[in-house]
């Protein structure tokens, strides 16, 4: 059973984008949370070329609900806005003159940022959906997770693959050529599946351009492309006050492992394997996001790596807590440096290793060490959340 975290309150409270990957489950959602809410699906042919060729239809047709000013019912959806960035100067209209709230969902702002789209005049705030978390799903697999990636489809499917084939390959077609953001798509393809060799790293665009054969301007575009459509994002380094000398590049990572599994050709990933060991530490930074989005006013997540190769996986808030993600059951000093020598330089930070151990503990030094389960029930209670 899934249960949304994101609820009609969080919604309907002001007017606001709506932005998410494709097949999140934007359109599901807010079907279920506003029913008689009148609907305007942009990625309708039939609604879409009607609107493009006289937006002022919108005005007439909200005119026509016969709602009374202070008394709408349900907001007004505008689901994939992006097709349609000419509708915005209408709905800003209805917000600033008349009050209407809207919820404008979409895949990728980028036409709209890159391109001095209407952003309502700080009359919208931001919202974002992610793939399903841990905390939605009832009898939640690690396992599962970890090989399906946490799309509503992918991960309730029992053979996904044709699924997560496809949705790579819409995603070039619909995202990439569909905006003209790149006519080159042989090429795109060879940097996207050099980027899943690089999830959860740093990357080096001059290693990319010279193993694809692609100019590093060119690769770095590429990788800025995937940024800005929402199909992955940046985790910058943690510098600040630093006693050791630190990397600063940042790392990044997809916004969902099965794009990742799918490009970089994994077979099943099984307990032990270092691609194991990734996909764990990637999985857990979906759930930080994703909270940090829907619970926890946004705090920063980043990473921390000395020159010396010590490192913690994330670093949350202002440096209040730090997380290490090991997959491994059985514990030993070694998956604990990176945190005895953050917690050297701030002795007051709370230090957690997430793990599949049995049995939750406590080192000689404070670190606690959590069951990966354990540690996502008391994050989604609000029991580890930056001050």
């Amino acid at each position: 059973m899934i249960n949304r975290i994101t609820t009609a309150d969080d919604l309907a409270a002001e007017t606001c984008f709506l932005w998410g990957p494709r097949q999140t489950g934007k359109s599901t959602l807010l079907r279920e949370l506003f029913p008689s809410a009148p609907f305007y699906d942009l990625l309708l042919a039939q609604e879409f070329r009607r609107l493009a060729a006289d937006p002022g239809l919108l005005s007439r047709e909200v005119a026509a609900l016969g709602w009374k000013r202070g008394r709408q019912p349900q907001p007004i959806v505008i689901d994939e806005i992006q097709k349609l960035p000419e509708l915005l100067d209408e709905v800003h209209s209805l917000i600033s003159r008349q009050g209407w709230k809207f919820v404008l969902t979409g895949s990728s702002p980028r036409k709209l940022l890159r391109g001095g789209g209407n952003l309502l005049g700080g009359r919208a705030i931001r919202r974002e959906l992610f793939p399903l978390v841990s905390a939605e799903i009832e009898d939640f697999d690690l396992d599962r997770a970890l090989n399906h990636g946490l799309l509503p489809r992918h991960y309730l499917s029992r053979a996904p693959k044709k699924l997560i084939d496809a949705y790579v390959g819409d995603y070039l077609a619909e995202e990439v050529l569909a905006e003209a953001l790149t006519r080159n798509l042989p090429a795109f393809q060879r940097v996207l599946e050099a980027a899943a060799l690089s999830n959860g790293q740093m990357v080096n665009f001059t290693t990319i351009a010279r193993e694809t054969g692609i100019a590093a301007n060119t690769v770095r575009a590429y990788f800025e492309i995937l940024v800005d459509t929402l199909i992955a994002t940046w985790v910058p380094a943690y510098t600040k006050r630093a006693k050791r000398r630190v990397i600063q590049a940042p790392r990044f990572y997809f916004f969902d492992l099965a794009l990742v599994n799918d490009l970089a050709k994994r077979s099943r990933l099984t307990p032990g394997s270092a691609e194991y060991g990734h996909a764990f530490e990637h999985f857990l930074f979906t759930e930080l996001r994703a909270h940090a989005s829907y619970r926890g006013d946004g705090y920063p997540i980043a990473y921390w790596h000395t020159a010396s190769d010590l490192e913690v996986d994330f670093v949350l808030g202002e440096a209040e807590v730090a997380i290490e993600a090991k997959s491994t059951e059985r514990v030993t000093s070694d998956h604990l440096k990176g945190l005895r020598a953050w917690k050297e330089e701030r002795p007051r930070c709370r230090c957690i290793l997430a793990c599949r151990a049995p049995r939750p503990s406590r080192t000689e030094d404070g670190i606690e060490v959590l069951p990966w389960a354990e540690f996502l029930k008391m994050l989604w209670a609000g029991e580890i959340h930056p001050r």
